[in-house]
C-alpha cells in the first residue's frame, strides 16, 4: 500500500506543497512560535482576527502566540538583490468560529519579496493555481484587483470611512447599498454604477475582461487591467485557464494590498481554503522597498474535504494469547504488512473497532 494513502488530507498536502514550491526555487523559512506583541498590535487591520493570544515573557516583554505568518516574515526577513522566495509550513494560533475558542491552525504558503514584475506576480498566482490543483483538480482560484477599485476611488478623495464602506458592499454585493452611500456622499452615478457592475461581475477572465474595458475610465483602473491582461496571458500559457474567474467582491483593506488578490475553493467546502494577494502598501509600512506577494493554504480546512465515513478502521485485525511467542506474532503481524494490508495487534477485541479481516492465532495450531 502506497504509504501517502494512510495520511490525513492536510498532512499528504503537506508534501505535496513542500515539493512543489521547492521545484520552483522557493526555500524552506523557519520561525519562532511568537512575537512581541507590538508587532501586530501596529498591524490589526492586516490580521485574519483581531484575537491575539498573549503573554508576558521572563524580562517582563509582552509577546503573542504568532496569528499570522506574513507579518513574521517581513519583520524578520533581511532585503538584499533579486527576490526572497520562501515558502513556509507553520501553525498559528487564532479564534475559532465555531468554538469561539482558540485552535492551533496548519497553514502552508509562500512569500515573495522584492522588485516585483509581471513575471514574478505570475508565478506566485500560478503555484496558488497548482496548489489547489495538487488537492483536488476541481478547484476554482477567484481573482481580483485593488487597483481597479482604487483607481475608480482615488479621484473622489474619499475618507477611510466612506471608502471602506464602500469595499464592504462590494464584498457583499449588496448593489443597493452601493446606490444608497452613493447617495449619502454625492458620489457621481456612473462611479456607482460602475461599482455595482463590478460587484456583480463573475465570469472567466476571457469573458469578464471585455467588461472591464468598458469600466477602466481612469489611469489607474486603465493600469490594473493592462496588469491583469498580462498576468490572464501567462495563467493561459500555464494551461489554468479553466479554473480562473474574476471576482471583484473579492476586496481587502487598501491601507495595505495594492494589486491582484485571489483566493481559492475546493468542492464541497463553502470556505476558501487559500488566500492570498500583493501587499506592497504593507512592506512600506514597514520601512521596506520593492514589492511582496504571497498566499496561504489553510491545511485546518481540508480535514473535511471528501470526508467519508469509513466502513472499517484497520484491514486486519490480529488476535494472540500467551501461546505465542512475541516474535512468532510480529511474523504474523509483518506478513499482513507485506501483502499491503493495514494491521491492528490486540489480545482481545476493542471496543468499537471496525476491521475488514480477522485473523486468530489462538485458533491456530
Amino acid at each position: 500500500m502506497d504509504a501517502e494513502l494512510l495520511l490525513k488530507n492536510e498532512e499528504r498536502a503537506v508534501f505535496r506543497l513542500r515539493e512543489l514550491y521547492r521545484r520552483h526555487g522557493y526555500l524552506p523559512y523557519k520561525m519562532s512560535k511568537f512575537e512581541e506583541y507590538d508587532l501586530y498590535v501596529r498591524n490589526k487591520s492586516f490580521l485574519v482576527s483581531d484575537h491575539i493570544l498573549t503573554f508576558t515573557d521572563v524580562d517582563g516583554k509582552l509577546m503573542a502566540l504568532k496569528p499570522d505568518v506574513t507579518l513574521s516574515i517581513l519583520k524578520n526577513s533581511n532585503s538584499g538583490k533579486g527576490l526572497q522566495k520562501v515558502y513556509y509550513h507553520e501553525n498559528v494560533y487564532r479564534t475559532s468560529p465555531t468554538s469561539h475558542g482558540y485552535r492551533e491552525i496548519m497553514q502552508a504558503g509562500l512569500e515573495c519579496i522584492g522588485p516585483l514584475d509581471g513575471y514574478a506576480v505570475g508565478e506566485v498566482v500560478m503555484l496558488a493555481a497548482r496548489s489547489l490543483e495538487t488537492i483536488s483538480e476541481e478547484y476554482l482560484l477567484d481573482l481580483s484587483h485593488l487597483g481597479f477599485v482604487s483607481g475608480l476611488l482615488s479621484p473622489l478623495s474619499l475618507s477611510q470611512e466612506t471608502e471602506a464602506a464602500l469595499l464592504k458592499a462590494m464584498g457583499e454585493k449588496n448593489v443597493p447599498a452601493l446606490q444608497q452611500l452613493g447617495r449619502e456622499h454625492g458620489l457621481p452615478e456612473e462611479t456607482v454604477e460602475a461599482l455595482g457592475r463590478l460587484a456583480l461581475l463573475y465570469a472567466p477572465p476571457a469573458k469578464a475582461l471585455p467588461v472591464l474595458e468598458e469600466l477602466a475610465v481612469t489611469e489607474g483602473s486603465r493600469e490594473a487591467l493592462r496588469e491583469l491582461q498580462e498576468l490572464w496571458g501567462l495563467l493561459e500559457q500555464y494551461g489554468l485557464g479553466d479554473r480562473l474567474r474574476l471576482d471583484f467582491s473579492i476586496v481587502n483593506d487598501m491601507n495595505y494590498y495594492s494589486g491582484v488578490i485571489f483566493r481559492g475553493y475546493l468542492p464541497g467546502l463553502a470556505s476558501g481554503v487559500l488566500s492570498g494577494g500583493r501587499y506592497d502598501n504593507l512592506l512600506k509600512k514597514m520601512g521596506r522597498e520593492g514589492g511582496a506577494i504571497g498566499f496561504a493554504v489553510y491545511l485546518d480546512q481540508l480535514e473535511r474535504f471528501g470526508a467519508k465515513s469509513r466502513d472499517y478502521d484497520v484491514d486486519v485485525l490480529l488476535l494472540y494469547d500467551h501461546s505465542r511467542t512475541p516474535a512468532a506474532v510480529a511474523a504474523a503481524a509483518n506478513a499482513v504488512l507485506a501483502s499491503g494490508k493495514t494491521v491492528r495487534v490486540e489480545q482481545e477485541i476493542p471496543d468499537g473497532l471496525k476491521y475488514r479481516e480477522l485473523r486468530d492465532l489462538r485458533k491456530e495450531a
